[in-house]
């Protein structure tokens, strides 16, 4: 076996009390941290995995007296409707493979993989099959309607989706409060001013409720595109603003020089002021995603069921009453792993957007 060198052990050793025991009060802070670890940690584990019931058929010990685990039988009985909503049992290899598609771009995405005109035909390409996916009625597809999806599925595609629209659409509004043309500047600050001031819950409502009165006898607009346009209209009015903060972060004189050689106003805000206002706005840009993707559980309030309101739902039924702290852990683990990778990912921007780094990391070359 091979002997770590002593010099190793003691950096090591050198390391750890810089970090948790460098003065008084962050060796009480460690101490204190350590002692409550102890003493929570092993019941959790405990609770959450080796006195746990897992499978649906052993159910019946999840109401024993004498149980001292959790019940993931819960979520084991009802995972294809926390993951699918009430698509059709025999179909649930449609909404399946959506969720694979999404993780598999996002990952893409994320890694630097691909080319970036690559990416953005494999993102297309992605979306129009996750459509015909959800939709059907092609290719041998059963048709299958909006209000049947539900889920994880939906909550996916609802961020998804509306992120896809809003974040374009927020650019135009925030150079549209920048620009020099009154009516432009005034129309932007009115909408932006306009949907900030109401919550998303309200939007929802009029999408739902209103809306349909305004439209033409027989013309009729899908509950869920109503809902996903209202999402698209709140995302964007809050990204605006973060995008109007990353521009006014840009000295004036990179304008100036851009137009000194000769730039067009579209070709100085695309190459030049754009890029470097987005790299600034990179944090609070993610946070409001990340937010976003939250809020996609306020659709319960137009009777869609999202990935939190199914297990809402399956919490109503008699026989898993109850079970709410195994429901909620479960929600929360849920959207961790999708808002985590998110916060991870903006720190790796951050830093290659550095000065001296290219925004491409490894794939700046691409």
């Amino acid at each position: 076996m091979k002997q770590i060198p002593s010099s190793a052990v003691l950096r090591l050793l050198s390391g750890l009390r810089a970090r948790l025991f460098a003065n008084w009060l962050s060796s009480v802070a460690t101490v204190t941290i350590i002692y409550l670890a102890w003493r929570a940690v092993p019941p959790f584990i405990d609770w959450a995995f080796l006195h746990a019931v897992w499978s649906p058929e052993n159910s019946r010990l999840c109401r024993d007296p004498s149980g001292q685990g959790a019940c993931w039988a819960f979520i084991a009985e009802k995972y294809r409707f926390i993951f699918f909503g009430t698509f059709p049992v025999e179909e649930h290899w449609r909404p399946a493979l959506v969720i694979v598609m999404l993780i598999g771009l996002y990952a893409a995405s994320v890694l630097g993989y691909a080319r970036r005109a690559a990416l953005v035909v494999a993102w297309l390409a992605g979306l129009a099959t996750i459509g015909v996916l959800m939709w059907g009625g092609l290719l041998g597809l059963s048709y299958v309607e909006n209000e049947r999806w539900g889920g994880l599925t939906l909550t996916l595609l609802l961020s998804t989706f509306g992120l896809a629209f809003a974040f374009p659409l927020s650019i135009l509004l925030a150079l549209a409060r920048r620009s020099d043309l009154p009516i432009v500047r005034w129309f932007a600050i009115a909408y932006i001013e306009l949907i900030r001031g109401v919550p998303l819950v309200s939007l929802l409502f009029m999408a739902s409720v209103m809306l349909p009165l305004f439209l033409p006898a027989g013309v009729s607009i899908d509950k869920l595109l109503r809902a996903q346009v209202a999402m698209i209209c709140f995302a964007a009015a809050y990204l605006a603003e973060v995008v109007r903060g990353g521009l006014q972060a840009i000295p004036r004189q990179q304008e100036e020089a851009a137009q000194a050689l000769g730039l067009g106003y579209w070709q100085r805000t695309w190459f030049v002021i754009l890029p470097q206002a987005l790299r600034i706005a990179i944090p609070p840009l993610v946070n409001t995603f990340i937010g976003f993707f939250k809020d996609t559980s306020l659709v319960v309030v137009i009777g869609l069921f999202d990935f939190l309101t199914t297990l809402k739902v399956s919490l109503s039924e008699p026989a898993w009453s109850g079970f709410g702290v195994e429901a909620y852990l479960f929600a929360a683990f849920g959207y961790f792993l999708f808002c985590y990778p998110m916060s991870r990912y903006s720190q790796i921007l951050e830093r290659q957007a550095e000065p001296g780094r290219g925004m491409g990391g490894r794939g700046k070359a691409r």
